[in-house]
């Protein structure tokens, strides 16, 4: 998923796939629902992405479509002839320095996360890490302020 800290920039949520039917299925459900999708190639797949703001229900239902679409592919690529079944997740990460990247989390992982924190709060975490990784602090942990 893409997340921009800029509050000036669209929010979006970035669905990925790895084949390029399943995408315009997804893309076509999209449409049905009235939410437009921004397409991209990314250096792990191919990216349909939606606003973040979009109605409770409308999200429910692009999730569900996404899920069974992703089962679809699952089972297509486990069904491949001699090709080993591969299952990544990851999300963009966008660095203090404006470059972005996307970290690979094994998929359980992923899971897990999206079950208990929301999209931002993931970001926020992944936002975190990154800026502490690339500027480390040697201050005791009872002295580091929080980001508000």
């Amino acid at each position: 998923m893409i997340f921009c800290l800029d509050p000036r920039i669209l929010i979006m949520l970035e669905y990925m796939f790895f084949d390029a039917a399943l995408r315009e299925r997804f893309v076509a459900r999209a449409r049905e629902l009235g939410v437009a999708c921004a397409l991209s190639d990314d250096s792990l797949g191919l990216v349909a992405a939606v606003p973040e703001d979009l109605p409770a229900d409308t999200e429910a239902e692009l999730e569900a479509c996404y899920d069974a679409l992703q089962d679809e592919e699952a089972r297509q690529v486990d069904a491949s002839d001699g090709e080993a079944a591969k299952h990544v997740a990851g999300f963009r990460l966008d660095l203090p320095d404006g470059r972005s990247t996307t970290v690979p989390v094994a998929p359980d992982v992923a899971q897990r996360l999206m079950a208990c924190f929301s999209f931002e709060e993931i970001h926020a975490l992944f936002a975190t890490v990154a800026r502490h990784a690339l500027d480390p602090h040697e201050t005791p942990l009872c002295k580091v302020k929080l980001d508000a």
